[in-house]
């Protein structure tokens, strides 16, 4: 009998990329080998909100592959192994990555939604004058003390806010993983206790709409963003099921 010592083996194709490019994108974050042109790699490639001078198309992408920390960054990945490689042995490679990529745009695309109604807000007591200075990239001394008044701050605030992490796809997988094998009974870590997937899918959403609400200004985990990964993947798989959904009918066969 051979063992292979491949660490990777076993885990299907997609999963197992999707698992070493996080990995190498957070060695270079590390590194500081992704800094370029004077702004860090979280500029460039994490999710800022649209009417931001930071944001770029690719970013509703990248954000995904960026981690804010070691523990964030294993956390998403052993979720990932957990829920992904079973999907992905069910599905096929070309549907769970299309599935992989879609609930992680639409989660930064609802992550925005509150973001856009702050930056209405802010904007709202600001003129074209003052909008356009923040987007330059102003000197606090230019303005003065209007800079607090006119709210200047606080829309330069809104326009370097970032959302990183895979955290939105992956909760759009174990919303998946329980609609497919509800009674499966995984090992709850760190408490290493038998829970069956449905009941973490419906905790772990509930975490996430409560922490939506009570989580501090300042707190980098997008908890919308989680909830929003297993909105859109609920009626993505919905439209799925149907009859003409494009091929996928029948995904939980």
């Amino acid at each position: 009998m051979q063992y292979s010592t491949n660490p990777f083996s076993g885990i299907p194709t997609v999963v197992k990329n999707l698992l070493i490019i996080n990995g190498i994108v957070f060695l270079i974050k590390l590194t500081g080998l992704g800094n370029f042109g004077g702004q860090h790699m979280e500029t460039w490639f994490g999710l800022h909100y649209f009417s931001s001078p930071l944001f770029k198309p690719w970013q509703l992408i990248t954000h995904m592959f960026m981690h804010a920390d070691g523990w964030h960054l294993v956390m998403n990945m052993l979720l990932l192994f957990m829920a992904g490689a079973r999907l992905e042995y069910h599905w096929g490679s070309k549907r769970f990555l299309t599935y992989y990529l879609l609930v992680g745009v639409g989660a930064g695309l609802f992550y925005l939604i509150p973001e856009g109604v702050e930056v209405w807000r802010v904007t709202s007591s600001l003129d074209a004058r003052e909008i356009g200075a923040v987007k330059a990239g102003f000197e606090e001394s230019e303005f003065g003390f209007e800079y607090q008044r006119l709210g200047m701050s606080a829309l330069n605030e809104l326009y370097n806010h970032v959302m990183i992490g895979a955290s939105g796809a992956v909760y759009g997988l174990i919303l998946a993983f329980a609609l497919l094998f509800p009674d499966l009974e995984i090992m709850l870590f760190p408490l290493f206790i038998p829970v069956k997937v449905k009941y973490m899918a419906f905790v772990l959403f509930g975490l996430a709409y409560y922490n939506s609400f009570v989580s501090n200004p300042g707190d980098l985990v997008a908890h919308l963003a989680h909830m929003g990964g297993m909105v859109i993947g609920y009626f993505l798989i919905r439209y799925w099921r149907r009859p003409n959904g494009h091929g996928f009918g029948g995904w939980g066969a």
